[in-house]
Protein backbone atom coordinates (compact mmCIF):
# COMPACT_ATOMS: atom_id res chain seq x y z
CA UNK A 1 0.00 0.00 0.00
CA UNK A 2 1.36 3.46 -0.82
CA UNK A 3 2.62 5.73 1.95
CA UNK A 4 0.05 8.05 3.54
CA UNK A 5 -0.40 11.25 1.58
CA UNK A 6 -0.21 13.41 4.68
CA UNK A 7 1.03 16.47 2.85
CA UNK A 8 -1.48 16.47 0.00
CA UNK A 9 -4.48 17.90 1.86
CA UNK A 10 -4.27 19.22 5.41
CA UNK A 11 -7.08 20.51 7.59
CA UNK A 12 -7.05 23.41 10.04
CA UNK A 13 -8.23 21.67 13.21
CA UNK A 14 -7.78 17.93 12.71
CA UNK A 15 -7.03 15.54 9.89
CA UNK A 16 -10.27 13.75 10.78
CA UNK A 17 -12.12 16.66 9.21
CA UNK A 18 -11.40 14.94 5.91
CA UNK A 19 -14.52 12.90 6.76
CA UNK A 20 -16.62 16.06 7.10
CA UNK A 21 -17.84 16.10 3.46
CA UNK A 22 -18.83 12.43 3.74
CA UNK A 23 -20.67 13.04 7.03
CA UNK A 24 -22.52 16.08 5.64
CA UNK A 25 -23.39 14.14 2.52
CA UNK A 26 -24.80 11.23 4.56
CA UNK A 27 -26.85 13.65 6.68
CA UNK A 28 -28.23 15.23 3.50
CA UNK A 29 -29.14 11.78 2.17
CA UNK A 30 -30.98 10.93 5.38
CA UNK A 31 -32.91 14.18 5.19
CA UNK A 32 -33.90 13.57 1.56
CA UNK A 33 -34.70 9.85 1.94
CA UNK A 34 -36.27 9.74 5.40
CA UNK A 35 -37.55 13.21 6.27
CA UNK A 36 -38.54 14.73 2.94
CA UNK A 37 -38.98 11.41 1.06
CA UNK A 38 -37.25 12.73 -2.03
CA UNK A 39 -35.76 9.84 -4.03
CA UNK A 40 -34.07 11.80 -6.81
CA UNK A 41 -30.45 11.62 -7.93
CA UNK A 42 -30.40 15.38 -8.46
CA UNK A 43 -31.08 15.90 -4.76
CA UNK A 44 -28.27 13.55 -3.78
CA UNK A 45 -25.88 15.29 -6.16
CA UNK A 46 -26.85 18.59 -4.57
CA UNK A 47 -26.05 17.20 -1.13
CA UNK A 48 -22.69 15.92 -2.34
CA UNK A 49 -21.50 19.16 -3.91
CA UNK A 50 -22.74 21.25 -0.97
CA UNK A 51 -20.79 18.92 1.34
CA UNK A 52 -17.66 19.43 -0.76
CA UNK A 53 -18.03 23.22 -0.63
CA UNK A 54 -18.51 23.25 3.15
CA UNK A 55 -15.51 20.96 3.62
CA UNK A 56 -13.29 23.29 1.60
CA UNK A 57 -13.54 26.00 4.28
CA UNK A 58 -11.75 23.74 6.76
CA UNK A 59 -8.80 22.90 4.48
CA UNK A 60 -5.51 24.72 4.99
CA UNK A 61 -5.07 25.05 1.24
CA UNK A 62 -8.22 25.59 -0.80
CA UNK A 63 -6.35 24.87 -4.01
CA UNK A 64 -4.99 21.51 -2.82
CA UNK A 65 -8.43 20.59 -1.51
CA UNK A 66 -10.09 21.06 -4.91
CA UNK A 67 -7.18 19.34 -6.65
CA UNK A 68 -8.01 16.33 -4.48
CA UNK A 69 -11.62 16.55 -5.61
CA UNK A 70 -10.48 16.66 -9.23
CA UNK A 71 -8.27 13.59 -8.70
CA UNK A 72 -11.28 11.73 -7.34
CA UNK A 73 -13.37 12.78 -10.34
CA UNK A 74 -10.66 11.72 -12.79
CA UNK A 75 -10.00 8.31 -11.20
CA UNK A 76 -10.14 5.26 -13.43
CA UNK A 77 -12.92 3.76 -11.31
CA UNK A 78 -15.10 6.85 -11.64
CA UNK A 79 -14.72 7.02 -15.40
CA UNK A 80 -15.29 3.28 -15.79
CA UNK A 81 -18.57 3.36 -13.85
CA UNK A 82 -19.85 6.41 -15.71
CA UNK A 83 -18.96 4.90 -19.08
CA UNK A 84 -20.68 1.62 -18.22
CA UNK A 85 -23.81 3.52 -17.17
CA UNK A 86 -24.00 5.37 -20.48
CA UNK A 87 -23.32 2.33 -22.66
CA UNK A 88 -25.62 -0.08 -20.82
CA UNK A 89 -28.43 2.49 -20.64
CA UNK A 90 -28.85 2.22 -24.43
CA UNK A 91 -29.47 -1.51 -24.11
CA UNK A 92 -31.88 -1.10 -21.20
CA UNK A 93 -34.00 1.53 -22.94
CA UNK A 94 -34.06 -0.50 -26.13
CA UNK A 95 -35.32 -3.57 -24.26
CA UNK A 96 -38.04 -1.51 -22.58
CA UNK A 97 -39.09 -0.02 -25.91
CA UNK A 98 -39.18 -3.49 -27.52
CA UNK A 99 -41.52 -4.86 -24.84
CA UNK A 100 -39.12 -7.41 -23.37
CA UNK A 101 -40.77 -6.96 -19.96
CA UNK A 102 -44.14 -7.85 -21.51
CA UNK A 103 -42.57 -11.07 -22.78
CA UNK A 104 -41.47 -11.98 -19.27
CA UNK A 105 -44.97 -11.24 -17.94
CA UNK A 106 -46.38 -13.72 -20.48
CA UNK A 107 -43.70 -16.29 -19.63
CA UNK A 108 -44.30 -15.88 -15.91
CA UNK A 109 -48.00 -16.47 -16.36
CA UNK A 110 -47.42 -19.57 -18.51
CA UNK A 111 -45.03 -21.04 -15.91
CA UNK A 112 -47.22 -19.86 -13.02
CA UNK A 113 -44.32 -17.84 -11.63
CA UNK A 114 -46.29 -15.35 -9.61
CA UNK A 115 -45.50 -13.57 -6.36
CA UNK A 116 -42.58 -15.03 -4.43
CA UNK A 117 -41.80 -17.60 -7.13
CA UNK A 118 -41.14 -14.82 -9.62
CA UNK A 119 -38.95 -13.04 -7.05
CA UNK A 120 -36.90 -16.23 -6.66
CA UNK A 121 -36.75 -16.61 -10.46
CA UNK A 122 -35.52 -13.01 -10.66
CA UNK A 123 -32.76 -13.63 -8.11
CA UNK A 124 -31.49 -16.68 -10.00
CA UNK A 125 -31.70 -14.92 -13.39
CA UNK A 126 -29.79 -11.86 -12.16
CA UNK A 127 -27.14 -14.15 -10.64
CA UNK A 128 -26.61 -15.90 -13.98
CA UNK A 129 -26.45 -12.58 -15.85
CA UNK A 130 -23.82 -11.17 -13.48
CA UNK A 131 -21.76 -14.37 -13.45
CA UNK A 132 -21.38 -14.58 -17.22
CA UNK A 133 -21.02 -10.83 -17.90
CA UNK A 134 -18.77 -10.04 -14.94
CA UNK A 135 -20.48 -6.74 -14.16
CA UNK A 136 -22.94 -6.08 -11.37
CA UNK A 137 -23.83 -2.58 -12.57
CA UNK A 138 -24.44 -3.83 -16.09
CA UNK A 139 -26.66 -6.56 -14.65
CA UNK A 140 -28.70 -4.03 -12.67
CA UNK A 141 -29.28 -1.85 -15.71
CA UNK A 142 -30.10 -4.85 -17.91
CA UNK A 143 -32.28 -6.82 -15.50
CA UNK A 144 -34.49 -4.05 -14.14
CA UNK A 145 -36.34 -3.16 -17.38
CA UNK A 146 -36.79 -6.87 -18.09
CA UNK A 147 -37.82 -8.32 -14.75
CA UNK A 148 -39.03 -5.56 -12.43
CA UNK A 149 -42.20 -4.47 -14.32
CA UNK A 150 -43.11 -8.11 -14.95
CA UNK A 151 -42.63 -9.00 -11.31
CA UNK A 152 -44.79 -6.13 -10.08
CA UNK A 153 -47.65 -7.23 -12.34
CA UNK A 154 -47.26 -10.84 -11.25
CA UNK A 155 -47.66 -10.04 -7.56
CA UNK A 156 -44.03 -9.83 -6.38
CA UNK A 157 -43.26 -7.51 -3.48
CA UNK A 158 -41.58 -4.38 -4.95
CA UNK A 159 -38.99 -4.10 -2.16
CA UNK A 160 -37.87 -7.73 -2.23
CA UNK A 161 -38.07 -7.85 -6.03
CA UNK A 162 -35.59 -4.96 -6.19
CA UNK A 163 -33.54 -6.69 -3.50
CA UNK A 164 -33.54 -9.90 -5.55
CA UNK A 165 -32.09 -8.13 -8.60
CA UNK A 166 -29.45 -6.37 -6.50
CA UNK A 167 -28.63 -9.57 -4.62
CA UNK A 168 -28.28 -11.57 -7.82
CA UNK A 169 -26.05 -8.91 -9.35
CA UNK A 170 -23.71 -8.99 -6.34
CA UNK A 171 -23.82 -12.78 -6.03
CA UNK A 172 -22.88 -13.36 -9.66
CA UNK A 173 -20.29 -10.59 -9.64
CA UNK A 174 -18.51 -12.16 -6.66
CA UNK A 175 -18.06 -15.56 -8.38
CA UNK A 176 -17.83 -14.50 -12.04
CA UNK A 177 -14.50 -15.43 -13.66
CA UNK A 178 -14.27 -12.13 -15.58
CA UNK A 179 -15.55 -9.78 -12.85
CA UNK A 180 -13.30 -7.09 -11.40
CA UNK A 181 -14.00 -8.52 -7.92
CA UNK A 182 -12.57 -11.93 -8.83
CA UNK A 183 -9.66 -10.50 -10.78
CA UNK A 184 -8.73 -7.99 -8.04
CA UNK A 185 -8.94 -10.59 -5.27
CA UNK A 186 -6.60 -12.86 -7.24
CA UNK A 187 -4.17 -10.27 -8.61
CA UNK A 188 -3.46 -8.81 -5.14
CA UNK A 189 -2.78 -12.14 -3.39
CA UNK A 190 0.66 -13.61 -4.08
CA UNK A 191 2.10 -16.97 -3.08
CA UNK A 192 4.93 -17.00 -0.53
CA UNK A 193 6.52 -20.34 -1.35
CA UNK A 194 6.19 -20.32 -5.12
CA UNK A 195 6.00 -17.76 -7.89
CA UNK A 196 2.78 -16.19 -9.03
CA UNK A 197 -0.56 -14.98 -7.78
CA UNK A 198 -3.71 -16.87 -6.81
CA UNK A 199 -5.23 -18.62 -9.81
CA UNK A 200 -8.72 -17.52 -10.84
CA UNK A 201 -10.05 -21.07 -11.26
CA UNK A 202 -8.81 -22.27 -7.89
CA UNK A 203 -10.01 -19.11 -6.18
CA UNK A 204 -13.53 -19.49 -7.56
CA UNK A 205 -13.73 -23.17 -6.59
CA UNK A 206 -12.65 -22.39 -3.03
CA UNK A 207 -15.14 -19.49 -2.90
CA UNK A 208 -18.20 -21.51 -3.88
CA UNK A 209 -18.75 -22.96 -0.41
CA UNK A 210 -19.34 -19.48 1.02
CA UNK A 211 -21.23 -18.07 -1.97
CA UNK A 212 -23.63 -20.98 -2.32
CA UNK A 213 -24.26 -21.25 1.41
CA UNK A 214 -25.42 -17.63 1.31
CA UNK A 215 -27.20 -18.24 -2.00
CA UNK A 216 -29.31 -21.14 -0.74
CA UNK A 217 -30.35 -19.25 2.40
CA UNK A 218 -31.20 -16.21 0.25
CA UNK A 219 -33.36 -18.37 -2.04
CA UNK A 220 -35.38 -19.52 0.95
CA UNK A 221 -35.79 -15.95 2.22
CA UNK A 222 -36.92 -14.64 -1.18
CA UNK A 223 -39.37 -17.53 -1.46
CA UNK A 224 -40.81 -16.70 1.97
CA UNK A 225 -40.93 -12.90 1.73
CA UNK A 226 -40.89 -12.23 -2.02
CA UNK A 227 -44.65 -12.21 -2.58
CA UNK A 228 -46.89 -9.21 -2.08
CA UNK A 229 -49.08 -11.27 0.23
CA UNK A 230 -52.26 -10.82 -1.79
CA UNK A 231 -53.93 -12.26 -4.82
CA UNK A 232 -53.83 -10.38 -8.11
CA UNK A 233 -57.09 -8.41 -8.22
CA UNK A 234 -59.25 -7.66 -11.25
CA UNK A 235 -57.39 -4.42 -11.94
CA UNK A 236 -54.13 -6.33 -11.76
CA UNK A 237 -55.44 -8.96 -14.16
CA UNK A 238 -56.40 -6.25 -16.64
CA UNK A 239 -52.89 -4.79 -16.37
CA UNK A 240 -51.37 -8.23 -16.91
CA UNK A 241 -53.41 -8.64 -20.09
CA UNK A 242 -52.35 -5.17 -21.23
CA UNK A 243 -48.66 -5.83 -20.57
CA UNK A 244 -48.52 -9.50 -21.57
CA UNK A 245 -47.14 -10.21 -25.03
CA UNK A 246 -45.16 -13.33 -26.03
CA UNK A 247 -43.59 -11.45 -28.96
CA UNK A 248 -41.41 -9.63 -26.42
CA UNK A 249 -39.55 -12.90 -25.82
CA UNK A 250 -37.90 -12.50 -29.24
CA UNK A 251 -35.70 -9.96 -27.48
CA UNK A 252 -34.07 -12.80 -25.57
CA UNK A 253 -31.93 -13.20 -28.70
CA UNK A 254 -29.94 -9.98 -28.17
CA UNK A 255 -29.55 -10.92 -24.50
CA UNK A 256 -28.02 -14.26 -25.50
CA UNK A 257 -25.79 -12.46 -28.02
CA UNK A 258 -24.70 -9.98 -25.34
CA UNK A 259 -23.85 -12.80 -22.92
CA UNK A 260 -21.96 -14.77 -25.59
CA UNK A 261 -19.84 -11.77 -26.61
CA UNK A 262 -19.21 -10.86 -22.96
CA UNK A 263 -17.88 -14.33 -22.17
CA UNK A 264 -15.81 -14.58 -25.35
CA UNK A 265 -14.36 -11.06 -25.39
CA UNK A 266 -14.40 -10.31 -21.64
CA UNK A 267 -15.33 -6.78 -22.75
CA UNK A 268 -18.64 -5.48 -21.40
CA UNK A 269 -18.54 -2.41 -23.67
CA UNK A 270 -18.25 -4.49 -26.83
CA UNK A 271 -20.85 -6.95 -25.57
CA UNK A 272 -23.44 -4.27 -24.81
CA UNK A 273 -22.76 -2.47 -28.10
CA UNK A 274 -23.26 -5.63 -30.16
CA UNK A 275 -26.26 -6.58 -28.02
CA UNK A 276 -27.89 -3.21 -28.68
CA UNK A 277 -27.18 -3.30 -32.43
CA UNK A 278 -28.47 -6.87 -32.74
CA UNK A 279 -31.62 -5.90 -30.83
CA UNK A 280 -32.28 -3.05 -33.24
CA UNK A 281 -31.57 -5.34 -36.21
CA UNK A 282 -34.14 -7.83 -34.91
CA UNK A 283 -36.82 -5.38 -33.77
CA UNK A 284 -36.95 -3.13 -36.85
CA UNK A 285 -37.77 -5.75 -39.53
CA UNK A 286 -40.36 -7.38 -37.24
CA UNK A 287 -42.07 -4.05 -36.60
CA UNK A 288 -41.52 -4.24 -32.84
CA UNK A 289 -40.53 -0.59 -32.98
CA UNK A 290 -39.91 2.02 -35.67
CA UNK A 291 -36.92 4.16 -36.63
CA UNK A 292 -38.62 7.11 -34.96
CA UNK A 293 -38.67 5.17 -31.68
CA UNK A 294 -34.87 5.05 -31.83
CA UNK A 295 -34.17 8.66 -32.78
CA UNK A 296 -36.22 11.55 -34.12
CA UNK A 297 -35.91 15.33 -34.41
CA UNK A 298 -39.28 17.05 -34.24
CA UNK A 299 -40.12 20.71 -33.67
CA UNK A 300 -36.61 21.43 -32.50
CA UNK A 301 -36.60 18.62 -29.93
CA UNK A 302 -34.86 15.27 -29.85
CA UNK A 303 -36.86 12.10 -29.19
CA UNK A 304 -36.39 8.34 -29.14
CA UNK A 305 -34.90 5.89 -26.67
CA UNK A 306 -31.29 6.84 -27.50
CA UNK A 307 -31.63 10.38 -26.19
CA UNK A 308 -33.95 9.17 -23.41
CA UNK A 309 -31.22 6.82 -22.19
CA UNK A 310 -28.76 9.73 -21.96
CA UNK A 311 -31.27 11.87 -20.08
CA UNK A 312 -32.10 8.98 -17.79
CA UNK A 313 -28.55 8.51 -16.47
CA UNK A 314 -27.39 12.14 -16.34
CA UNK A 315 -28.62 12.73 -12.79
CA UNK A 316 -26.94 9.52 -11.66
CA UNK A 317 -23.69 10.57 -13.35
CA UNK A 318 -23.76 13.96 -11.60
CA UNK A 319 -24.33 12.18 -8.29
CA UNK A 320 -21.36 9.89 -8.97
CA UNK A 321 -19.20 12.93 -9.66
CA UNK A 322 -20.00 14.38 -6.24
CA UNK A 323 -19.40 11.02 -4.53
CA UNK A 324 -16.05 10.43 -6.22
CA UNK A 325 -15.05 13.99 -5.36
CA UNK A 326 -15.61 13.10 -1.70
CA UNK A 327 -13.58 9.91 -2.18
CA UNK A 328 -10.75 11.99 -3.63
CA UNK A 329 -10.61 14.04 -0.39
CA UNK A 330 -10.39 10.89 1.72
CA UNK A 331 -7.63 9.45 -0.45
CA UNK A 332 -5.51 12.57 -0.88
CA UNK A 333 -5.69 13.55 2.82
CA UNK A 334 -4.08 10.26 3.89
CA UNK A 335 -6.65 9.75 6.63
CA UNK A 336 -7.63 6.27 5.42
CA UNK A 337 -3.97 5.25 5.42
CA UNK A 338 -3.71 6.22 9.09
CA UNK A 339 -6.73 4.08 9.96
CA UNK A 340 -5.28 1.11 8.08
CA UNK A 341 -1.91 1.49 9.82
CA UNK A 342 -3.56 1.34 13.23
CA UNK A 343 -5.30 -1.87 12.25
CA UNK A 344 -2.07 -3.40 11.01
CA UNK A 345 -0.22 -2.67 14.26
CA UNK A 346 -3.01 -3.76 16.59
CA UNK A 347 -2.97 -6.80 18.89
CA UNK A 348 -5.46 -8.53 16.61
CA UNK A 349 -2.70 -9.15 14.08
CA UNK A 350 -0.98 -11.63 16.45
CA UNK A 351 -3.28 -14.57 15.55
CA UNK A 352 -4.71 -16.04 12.36
CA UNK A 353 -8.27 -15.32 13.49
CA UNK A 354 -7.33 -11.78 14.51
CA UNK A 355 -5.59 -11.23 11.17
CA UNK A 356 -8.73 -12.32 9.35
CA UNK A 357 -10.80 -9.97 11.50
CA UNK A 358 -8.47 -7.12 10.45
CA UNK A 359 -8.97 -8.10 6.80
CA UNK A 360 -12.72 -8.03 7.44
CA UNK A 361 -12.58 -4.58 9.06
CA UNK A 362 -10.14 -3.12 6.54
CA UNK A 363 -12.01 -4.41 3.49
CA UNK A 364 -15.35 -3.23 4.89
CA UNK A 365 -13.98 0.25 5.67
CA UNK A 366 -12.47 0.44 2.18
CA UNK A 367 -15.84 -0.47 0.70
CA UNK A 368 -17.62 2.17 2.77
CA UNK A 369 -15.23 4.87 1.62
CA UNK A 370 -15.43 3.77 -2.03
CA UNK A 371 -19.20 3.98 -2.22
CA UNK A 372 -19.68 0.22 -1.97
CA UNK A 373 -17.61 -0.48 -5.11
CA UNK A 374 -16.49 -4.02 -4.25
CA UNK A 375 -13.83 -4.49 -6.95
CA UNK A 376 -11.97 -1.27 -6.11
CA UNK A 377 -12.28 -2.10 -2.39
CA UNK A 378 -10.41 -5.36 -3.09
CA UNK A 379 -7.76 -3.38 -4.96
CA UNK A 380 -7.47 -0.84 -2.15
CA UNK A 381 -7.03 -3.24 0.78
CA UNK A 382 -5.70 -6.21 -1.20
CA UNK A 383 -1.97 -5.41 -0.81
CA UNK A 384 -2.38 -5.08 2.96
CA UNK A 385 -4.37 -8.31 3.17
CA UNK A 386 -1.58 -10.00 1.21
CA UNK A 387 1.15 -8.85 3.59
CA UNK A 388 -0.87 -9.51 6.74
CA UNK A 389 -1.99 -12.95 5.64
CA UNK A 390 1.51 -14.05 4.75
CA UNK A 391 2.61 -13.47 8.36
CA UNK A 392 0.18 -16.19 9.46
CA UNK A 393 0.76 -18.42 6.42
CA UNK A 394 -2.81 -17.89 5.22
CA UNK A 395 -3.27 -19.28 1.72
CA UNK A 396 -3.85 -16.76 -1.11
CA UNK A 397 -7.27 -18.36 -1.72
CA UNK A 398 -8.34 -17.67 1.86
CA UNK A 399 -7.10 -14.08 1.74
CA UNK A 400 -8.78 -13.47 -1.61
CA UNK A 401 -12.06 -15.00 -0.45
CA UNK A 402 -12.16 -12.77 2.63
CA UNK A 403 -11.43 -9.75 0.44
CA UNK A 404 -14.11 -10.40 -2.16
CA UNK A 405 -16.56 -11.70 0.45
CA UNK A 406 -16.60 -8.77 2.84
CA UNK A 407 -16.33 -6.23 0.00
CA UNK A 408 -19.61 -7.67 -1.32
CA UNK A 409 -21.55 -7.41 1.94
CA UNK A 410 -22.26 -4.44 4.22
CA UNK A 411 -20.71 -1.68 2.02
CA UNK A 412 -23.17 -2.64 -0.74
CA UNK A 413 -26.13 -1.88 1.53
CA UNK A 414 -25.46 1.62 2.85
CA UNK A 415 -28.41 3.51 1.30
CA UNK A 416 -26.75 6.92 1.57
CA UNK A 417 -23.49 6.19 -0.20
CA UNK A 418 -23.63 2.79 -1.95
CA UNK A 419 -23.35 3.05 -5.72
CA UNK A 420 -25.45 -0.09 -6.02
CA UNK A 421 -28.36 1.22 -3.95
CA UNK A 422 -28.26 4.53 -5.79
CA UNK A 423 -28.19 2.86 -9.22
CA UNK A 424 -30.94 0.44 -8.17
CA UNK A 425 -33.08 3.37 -7.07
CA UNK A 426 -32.32 5.21 -10.32
CA UNK A 427 -33.46 2.19 -12.35
CA UNK A 428 -36.73 2.03 -10.42
CA UNK A 429 -37.34 5.76 -10.87
CA UNK A 430 -36.71 5.39 -14.59
CA UNK A 431 -39.33 2.63 -14.76
CA UNK A 432 -41.79 4.79 -12.80
CA UNK A 433 -41.82 7.09 -15.83
CA UNK A 434 -42.33 4.15 -18.21
CA UNK A 435 -45.04 2.20 -16.37
CA UNK A 436 -48.00 3.69 -14.51
CA UNK A 437 -48.28 0.75 -12.09
CA UNK A 438 -44.74 1.13 -10.68
CA UNK A 439 -44.22 3.31 -7.60
CA UNK A 440 -40.98 4.72 -6.14
CA UNK A 441 -39.30 2.68 -3.39
CA UNK A 442 -37.48 4.04 -0.35
CA UNK A 443 -33.76 3.23 -0.80
CA UNK A 444 -33.52 2.26 2.87
CA UNK A 445 -36.06 -0.50 2.23
CA UNK A 446 -34.09 -1.69 -0.79
CA UNK A 447 -31.11 -2.28 1.51
CA UNK A 448 -33.27 -4.33 3.86
CA UNK A 449 -34.69 -6.37 0.97
CA UNK A 450 -31.31 -7.38 -0.49
CA UNK A 451 -30.85 -10.65 1.40
CA UNK A 452 -27.71 -12.07 -0.20
CA UNK A 453 -25.19 -9.39 0.92
CA UNK A 454 -26.60 -9.59 4.46
CA UNK A 455 -26.46 -13.39 4.60
CA UNK A 456 -23.02 -13.45 2.93
CA UNK A 457 -21.65 -11.21 5.69
CA UNK A 458 -22.96 -13.60 8.35
CA UNK A 459 -21.51 -16.59 6.48
CA UNK A 460 -18.04 -15.03 6.26
CA UNK A 461 -18.19 -13.81 9.85
CA UNK A 462 -18.93 -17.39 10.90
CA UNK A 463 -16.04 -18.60 8.72
CA UNK A 464 -13.61 -16.20 10.44
CA UNK A 465 -14.78 -16.88 14.00
CA UNK A 466 -15.06 -20.66 13.60
CA UNK A 467 -12.17 -21.18 11.19
CA UNK A 468 -14.46 -22.82 8.61
CA UNK A 469 -12.67 -22.99 5.27
CA UNK A 470 -9.44 -21.50 6.68
CA UNK A 471 -6.53 -22.58 4.49
CA UNK A 472 -2.79 -22.25 5.00
CA UNK A 473 -0.02 -22.28 2.43
CA UNK A 474 2.12 -25.40 2.18
CA UNK A 475 5.74 -25.80 1.09
CA UNK A 476 4.85 -25.78 -2.60
CA UNK A 477 1.91 -23.40 -2.38
CA UNK A 478 -0.66 -26.13 -1.79
CA UNK A 479 -3.66 -25.46 0.43
CA UNK A 480 -3.48 -27.00 3.93
CA UNK A 481 -5.98 -27.07 6.77
CA UNK A 482 -3.23 -26.59 9.37
CA UNK A 483 -0.11 -24.34 9.20
CA UNK A 484 3.30 -25.93 8.79
CA UNK A 485 6.34 -24.99 10.89
CA UNK A 486 6.71 -21.30 11.54
CA UNK A 487 8.29 -19.22 8.83
CA UNK A 488 9.97 -15.89 9.60
CA UNK A 489 8.10 -12.88 8.27
CA UNK A 490 8.57 -9.17 8.75
CA UNK A 491 6.57 -7.61 11.55
CA UNK A 492 3.56 -5.62 10.56
CA UNK A 493 5.04 -2.29 11.51
CA UNK A 494 7.86 -2.97 9.05
CA UNK A 495 5.38 -3.69 6.27
CA UNK A 496 3.46 -0.46 6.41
CA UNK A 497 5.00 2.82 7.37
Amino acid sequence: MPEPKQNSIEFKISSWLSFLPLVIFMVACILFFVVFRVYEMDALALGGFVALIIGSFFAKSNGKYWNGVIKGLSSEMANMLILILFVVSFFGKMMAQAGAAEGFVWLGMQLHLTGALFTLFTFITATILATVTGTSIGTLTTAFPLLYPAGILLGADPVFLAGAILSGAIFGDSIGPISDVTIASCATQKYTRKEGFAEIGGMILSRLRYAFAAGVISCVLFLVFGGAGQEIDLAGQDLIKQYSDPSGLIMLIPIVILLFVAVKSQNIYLAVTIGTLSGIAIALPLGIFEITDIFIVQDGHLGGFLIDSIRGVMSTVVFLMSLFGIMGILEESGTMDKIMNRLINSKLASTAKGTELIIMIGTTLSGFCLGGANGPACMMFGPLADKLGKQKQLHPYRRGNLLSGFASTLPILIPFSSLFIIITNANINSLVEEFSFIQPVNPILISAGAFHPIVLFLVFLFAVVSGWGRLFEGQNGEALKQPEQKVHYQKSHDLVK
